[in-house]
């Protein structure tokens, strides 16, 4: 992320993102439905978006694109009708990437020699159990795990606004 040359802007920009972080761990459910009707949104205009492609090509690429904008429309429209009951499967999909991810980190880690190994063997171990976590409480933790999450990332993109330094002058 680029931190906003004017100090005042970067500062409004990192209260926006506390306040915004404060919400969204408030009302953990809230934040995660938003979530979850985004997603169902941008999915539709990714099927729609498939199905205006079909001109081009020859039959099998148009019988593929075709396949895949249905399924982009139909799972959009799923989770636009049913995003609590998405958010159950959003939760556990959320569980196996940052499971995933965190193995990647340990082996990137592992494999590594830079100044920043420990700093990314901690970030694969924290990764790592947070997706094992999510995993096991599974579906208990649906509701609020996603919502909960958004928030902390939000914080730590504050943070890090905040601690970037600053863009050199042109």
């Amino acid at each position: 992320m680029s931190a906003p040359a004017s100090p005042a802007l970067r500062w409004t920009a990192a209260a926006l993102l506390f306040a915004s972080a404060g919400l969204a761990i408030a009302l953990p459910f809230v934040s995660a439905t938003l979530l979850t009707i985004g997603i169902g949104g941008v999915a539709v205009a990714a099927g729609i978006a498939q199905l205006l492609r079909l001109t081009g090509g020859d039959a099998s690429s148009r019988l593929f694109r075709l396949l895949s904008g249905l399924l982009y429309l139909g799972g959009g429209v799923w989770t636009l009708v049913y995003p609590v009951g998405s958010e159950v499967s959003l939760t556990l999909f959320v569980g196996f990437l940052l499971a995933f991810e965190g193995v990647m980190e340990l082996a990137s880690a592992a494999a590594g020699q830079g100044p920043a190994r420990g700093l990314v063997l901690l970030d694969g171990i924290v990764t790592a159990i947070l997706g094992v976590l999510l995993i096991a409480e599974w579906p208990s933790d649906s509701l609020w795990a996603i919502g909960t999450l958004f928030g902390i990332g939000l914080a730590f993109s504050a943070v890090n606004l905040i601690t970037a330094p600053d863009a050199p002058a042109s």
